[in-house]
């Protein structure tokens, strides 16, 4: 079916896609402007492949085939000139994502599946921007992408029946759980986790209760494998605003806006795991979770 995957964008998502396509014996083209951003990728690759062999997931015979499936480019116009199916996972920025759908519509082959990984912009707007619309559709991965089972599938206006039997079928390959979902507003997942982290933002905010009472009460009392703040660091404080905005603009309720600490938090770039401090401090190759020095009582 697929003779070819592009990946489009080489940072935390798009090097997990590709990882995981490569890793199911599907050849890659893993496509990015930046150079050193691809060389990075390939490294991480490696090192996350590395982890499955030491937990006896993959050998290392295995790596080496994943890793000769992975080719790199710089332009996109090349990268997606043979493929049967283009993964964007680039930014998660409007006016960016439709660029490069009008891009990769022009240059990507007719019977082409177009697909994004966003988790929270209207597919249906995507698709608006191509000839394509049926083609169009979500493949919204879950970070770490190689752990993680869920794809959320997404329906835009007008994906098509087959357009998503097809991506179902192909999730499935991937030894990944698709949900098809329809296309209202940061979809299910983060319609629902978005506002339990801001929640929890806002409880630190008014003073119920400290960054770790929050988050042991999640773990402890509701069995979450990670508390909501120290999430809200990992998948990036700037990435919950981008979502929380798109939740509140979306369906106009004011149960969506983001709080203040969370804006202060961002505007002051301290975005969590990525910038080195969020809600907790994290140093590189330390394991310790210790708590962000402003937070502390």
């Amino acid at each position: 079916m697929y003779q070819q995957i592009s990946v489009i964008g080489a940072g935390t998502m798009g090097n997990g896609i590709a990882h995981v396509f490569a890793q199911h014996q599907f050849p890659v083209n893993l496509i990015d402007v930046q150079e050193n951003v691809l060389q990075k990728a390939l490294q991480t690759i490696s090192g996350n492949m590395d982890r499955q062999i030491a937990k006896e997931i993959l050998t290392q015979e295995q790596k080496e085939a994943a890793l000769a499936r992975i080719q790199t480019f710089t332009d996109i116009s090349i990268g997606v000139a043979k493929t049967g199916l283009v993964i964007e996972a680039a930014s998660e920025n409007v006016d960016l994502k439709l660029k490069l759908f009008r891009q990769v519509d022009q240059d990507a082959p007719s019977g082409c599946i177009l697909a994004s990984n966003t988790s929270s912009i209207s597919i249906t707007k995507i698709a608006a921007a191509t000839k394509r619309p049926e083609s169009v559709i979500g493949m919204h991965f879950m970070n770490p992408v190689p752990q993680m089972k869920l794809v959320e599938i997404i329906n835009g206006y007008a994906t098509s029946s087959t357009t998503t039997d097809k991506i179902v079928e192909l999730t499935r390959q991937l030894n990944k759980t698709p949900c098809i979902v329809n296309d209202y507003p940061g979809f299910v997942s983060n319609r629902i986790l978005m506002p339990m982290i801001n929640e929890a933002i806002f409880s630190l905010q008014e003073g119920v209760a400290g960054v770790e009472a929050i988050d042991s009460v999640m773990k402890l009392g509701m069995a979450h494998p990670m508390g909501p703040l120290q999430l809200a660091d990992f998948i990036g404080l700037d990435i919950c605003l981008s979502i929380l905005k798109v939740l509140h603009e979306g369906f106009g309720n004011p149960k969506y806006a983001p709080s203040a600490l969370l804006i202060n938090m961002v505007t002051a770039g301290h975005l969590g795991v990525k910038s080195g401090e969020g809600f907790y401090k994290y140093n590189f190759g330390s394991k310790e979770l210790v708590v962000s020095e402003r937070f502390r009582n």
